[in-house]
């Protein structure tokens, strides 16, 4: 049994990390109320902009998308790999460089598959075995629509100069805060609107004309659509940071009392030994 000392020391230690990560769970859970806030109000926009967008599609010929919905034979793939900058958030970052390595072992065998990556931790794993082009770690010191728009930039820019055939997001999507989902979705070339899903038939009178709106809309469409898997991503951030905390907190606090149970029996054993040292020498002495 380990000595008093030791154990003392430990139960020390124990208790600074549990307050340290008590620390960081009521942060990431005081950061989530307004990151989850933030995410709640933009999904019914970016929905609505999307069903707008299909609605007008729907009533026009199939390349009037001009070079966003140019489909391609896909051998050139670039992934777009948003996680944080931060750990300690259990599975949150894994989760995201697991799915990039099935994309690559399964769907994307054989093809030419580069990254953009929006995250340190992401990019620390991905770029030891893959092309990085592009990483933006800045995009959370001050998480905007503008800084977002300047990366939608530079994806679009990369698809319409014909570097690549497809580029497809990778990232967690906020339920609530034990739970994240994550979601590999096309960002371009836009997928085809299937006959059906959106409602073509509402009469409306359009100006400018019909074109000129969807490819306007286009544009501002993938923008709004990076924003909100950067949001999303970002609000599962704490949320998993939060929960993970939250059982450190439970495990440390488990850890602590099983070793004060252990101190108290071992200082109990060396009381008892104490006893029966001196009990021992009087005896001796009587005898």
């Amino acid at each position: 049994m380990a000595n008093l000392k030791e154990i003392r020391n430990r139960i020390t230690s124990v208790s600074s990390t549990m307050q340290i990560t008590s620390a960081m769970k009521m942060v990431s859970a005081a950061k989530l109320k307004k990151a989850q806030d933030a995410i709640t109000a933009m999904r019914p926009y970016a929905e609505k902009l999307t069903e707008l967008l299909q609605n007008l599609s729907a009533t026009l010929d199939g390349d009037a998308g001009g070079e966003f919905t140019t489909q391609r034979i896909v051998k050139r793939v670039l992934v777009v790999a948003i996680t944080s900058n931060r750990g300690l958030s259990g599975a949150f970052n894994s989760n995201v460089v697991k799915e990039t390595k099935r994309l690559l072992e399964n769907e994307y065998a054989g093809k030419q598959v580069d990254f953009v990556t929006i995250g340190k931790k992401g990019n620390d794993i991905i770029r030891k075995n893959n092309t990085v082009l592009s990483n933006h770690n800045h995009i959370f010191d001050d998480l905007t629509f503008e800084r977002v728009s300047e990366v939608a930039d530079e994806l679009v820019k990369l698809f319409t100069d014909g570097k690549y055939d497809k580029i497809v997001l990778v990232y967690n999507q906020f339920k609530n805060a034990a739970t994240q989902i994550i979601q590999t979705e096309q960002f371009l070339p836009l997928a085809p609107v299937v006959s059906g899903s959106a409602n073509a038939n509402v009469d409306y009178i359009f100006e400018p004309s019909k074109e000129e709106i969807v490819l306007t809309l286009i544009p501002k469409m993938l923008k709004t659509q990076l924003y909100k898997a950067v949001r999303d991503s970002f609000a599962s951030e704490h949320g998993a940071r939060m929960t993970a905390m939250h059982k450190a907190t439970d495990n440390a606090t488990a850890l602590r009392n099983q070793l004060k149970l252990t101190y108290n029996k071992a200082r109990q054993a060396a009381i008892t030994n104490e006893i029966l040292e001196i009990v021992g020498g009087a005896e001796a002495l009587k005898g």
